[in-house]
């Protein structure tokens, strides 16, 4: 569902370093990357700041990063 794994693995981190950023525990960051568990707005929000794409892209709404 997320593209959070691709973001992820194409920047050589961690499921415990994104954690970190966005304020979570890597279990809870597992499930939702792996889309068991539903992103809150707050944590997507600092996710596409991180990764510098907008939000809709990590939903997978649009192809476009921005």
């Amino acid at each position: 569902m997320y593209r959070l794994k691709d973001l992820r693995e194409d920047r050589d981190l961690t499921q415990k370093q994104i954690a970190e950023v966005i304020k979570t525990t890597q279990q809870q960051y597992s499930k939702i990357e792996s889309g068991k568990s539903d992103i809150s707005g707050e944590k997507l929000k600092l996710l596409a700041k991180f990764y510098n794409v907008s939000a809709d892209y990590i939903l997978g709404l649009t192809d476009e990063t921005e």
